[in-house]
């Protein structure tokens, strides 16, 4: 009987690595692929690219299976990264991730997988799938700190349904161990933490060479000006750190967060105090939205969200369905809610879906 073939995207990290060997031991007939997707000012500085590729193949010469490049950077630059350049400049903060793996990873990849005649695709996410009552689910990875759902929440019942991951079942620490034991070259590289496929660049420099910044005033919500911003795509709802201002005089000396922006007057309003009243909020409006299984869910069932990765889960309601739009009310205040991110749904360990925040 003919092994089934599985394409398993390797990315020169220990994670589909070791996705890439359980598949093997699964008695899959296993093939890599490299993805390539970003070019510009793809300098050993930055990206990893390079380094990264080598890795991928000492891996598949280890494991004795075949591996291939491919370049999709035309792609990412279409379906990705325009994307992730309009909502800077419309003063949002989005995460690439997720339209990088609904758009490449499950897409573009996924396309070419099967002209290559793969019965399956496999990445290294720590997510899980399962067919129940005839459609496929999306799973929490059993690592809860790892768990990479709320990246995956836009895949349709067709991705799904051609998808494996191989160890949303264990833990990092597992992963490690399993690398070590095979002597494996990348067993202790560390995890990537920067833009999807675009590799860890200090983040203003890179945006400045693609939209044009306007420095203007940092506000209090009353209306008094305390300093200078360098452009406003620079800033994120709660963000702390590389504000530049300090105590008030005669005033607290609590720590400012950012609280909202005022885009027509290119002002960024700041708040003291992490609990400010203005960075709380009891409810939020979703846009774009996308269910895995296809039906939206119940209105005002009891539900759990996450507004940001790593978030713990928020017990919630949904209501206020308007064509592509929604509302979801939280048990408890949320923190930092940001335009552009993404709130994702869950029922328990199963990711129903979610949408971008507008507000």
């Amino acid at each position: 009987m003919k092994k089934k073939h599985v394409i398993v995207g390797m990315s020169g990290g220990v994670d589909s690595s070791v996705a890439a060997y359980l598949l093997k031991q699964q008695g899959y007939d296993v093939t890599g692929l490299f993805m390539k997707n970003w070019e510009d000012d793809d300098t050993d500085e930055y990206c990893s690219s390079r380094q990264d590729f080598l890795d991928a193949v000492s891996v598949a010469d280890i494991l004795d299976i075949p591996i291939e490049a491919v370049n999709f950077s035309a792609e990412y630059k279409d379906r990705v990264f325009s994307n992730f350049l309009q909502e800077y400049q419309a003063g949002r903060t989005p995460n690439p991730d997720v339209l990088c793996n609904a758009e490449i990873k499950f897409k573009a990849f996924l396309d070419h997988a099967c002209k290559l005649g793969a019965d399956y695709i496999a990445t290294g996410h720590y997510a899980q799938v399962r067919e129940f009552n005839g459609a496929f689910q999306l799973l929490k990875g059993e690592d809860g700190t790892k768990d990479q759902s709320y990246f995956l929440y836009r895949l349709n019942q067709q991705q799904l349904s051609n998808a494996l991951f191989p160890i949303g079942h264990l833990y990092k620490r597992d992963i490690r161990k399993i690398a070590s034991n095979l002597k494996l070259p990348n067993s202790a590289k560390k995890d990537s933490t920067g833009i999807c496929f675009i590799g860890e660049r200090p983040f203003r420099e890179f945006l400045n060479r693609y939209l044009p910044h306007q420095p203007g005033e940092i506000q209090t919500p009353e209306g008094k000006t305390i300093g200078r911003h360098l452009g406003l795509m620079y800033y994120t709802i709660g963000q702390r750190q590389g504000l530049g201002i300090g105590g008030t005089r005669g005033g607290s000396d609590d720590p400012w967060f950012v609280s909202g922006k005022k885009m027509a007057d290119n002002v960024l309003v700041v708040v003291q105090g992490h609990d400010h009243p203005n960075l709380l909020q009891p409810s939020l409006k979703a846009t774009d939205l996308s269910w895995i299984g296809g039906e939206r869910p119940h209105c005002n069932w009891v539900y759990a969200a996450k507004t940001r990765y790593r978030q713990k889960d928020a017990p919630c309601t949904i209501a206020n369905f308007d064509h592509d739009q929604c509302q979801v009310d939280f048990a408890q205040d949320q923190w930092a809610v940001t335009p552009g991110q993404s709130v994702v749904i869950y029922e328990s360990k199963v990711c129903l879906g979610g949408g971008i925040i507008v507000a």
